[in-house]
C-alpha cells in the first residue's frame, strides 16, 4: 500500500512510540529495552536507547514533549485514525454533530451512525439510508422523500413535520418515543415497521397513496381500520 510520506507505516510507530515514551518517568526511560521499527524498505531496523548519564535522561524527557506534540498532530492530521462516526460518509463525524440544513440527497449513506444528531431540515432526499441509525436524532423538518430506510433505527428519534413522502421504511426500528407529528407520510411503506396503536391511530388519519418502488399502500402497511 502507498502511503503519503508523512503517514508511513515507520512514522505511525514513531508517534505511538514518542508518546508512550512521554508516558514514563525519566528513571524508567533507562531501563528501556531495544524495540523493533518497522521500515517500509529494508524490513526492520533496531533501535537501541542507551543513557549515560541523569543529563541524557532530562534530555531525552524534554524531547517526549516535542514528541507528544507531534503524535497529536499525527492522529489529528490523518482522517484514517479520526473517528468517523460509523458508515461511509468520507471522513466526516456524523454522529452528536449540529448537522441542521445539511445537504445529503442522493447519497449512499448505509449503516451511516446519526445518533443525537440535530439534522434539522436537513436534506436526505432520495438517500440510500439502510441500517442508518437516527437514535435520538432531532429530524424536524428534515426532507426524507424517496429515501431507502429500509431497518434504519428512529429509537427515541423527533420526526415532526418531516417529509417522508415516498420513502421506503420497511423494517425500520421506532419506540413509543419517536415521534411523527406534522409528517408528511404520502406513499410512504411502513411495511413491519414496530409501532404503537396511538402512533398507528395518528398516522392512519394522515396515511395516503402508494409507494411507486414497493407498489404497498401505505395504508395497508400501517394497518389502518
Amino acid at each position: 500500500m502507498n502511503y503519503p510520506s508523512f503517514f508511513s507505516p515507520t512514522n505511525l510507530t514513531m508517534a505511538v512510540l514518542n508518546f508512550a515514551l512521554c508516558c514514563l518517568p525519566p528513571s524508567k526511560l533507562s531501563s528501556l529495552p531495544f524495540l523493533q521499527i518497522p521500515n517500509s524498505s529494508h524490513g526492520r531496523a533496531q533501535i537501541k536507547f542507551t543513557f549515560t548519564d541523569d543529563s541524557s535522561i532530562n534530555l531525552a524527557s524534554k524531547a517526549c514533549i516535542t514528541a507528544l506534540i507531534s503524535a497529536s498532530l499525527f492522529f489529528a492530521a490523518d482522517p484514517a485514525l479520526a473517528f468517523k462516526g460509523g458508515g461511509p460518509y468520507g471522513s466526516e463525524v456524523t454522529r452528536g454533530q449540529d448537522l441542521t440544513g445539511k445537504d445529503f440527497s442522493g447519497k449512499t449513506l448505509i449503516k451511516q451512525d446519526f445518533k443525537t444528531s440535530i439534522l434539522r431540515q436537513a436534506n436526505f432526499k432520495a438517500a440510500k439510508l439502510v441500517g442508518a441509525s437516527f437514535f435520538d436524532a432531532d429530524l424536524t423538518g428534515a426532507d426524507l422523500s424517496d429515501a431507502d430506510l429500509r431497518g434504519a433505527d428512529f429509537s427515541l428519534a423527533n420526526v415532526t413535520k418531516a417529509n417522508l413522502t415516498n420513502a421506503n421504511l420497511e423494517g425500520a426500528l421506532v419506540t413509543g418515543n419517536t415521534s411523527f407529528k406534522g409528517s408528511i407520510i404520502t406513499g410512504a411503506d411502513f411495511t413491519d415497521v414496530p409501532l404503537r396503536e396511538d402512533q398507528k391511530e395518528y398516522l392512519c388519519k394522515i396515511a395516503d397513496g402508494v409507494n411507486p418502488t414497493t407498489g404497498n399502500d401505505t395504508r395497508e402497511t400501517l394497518f389502518c381500520k
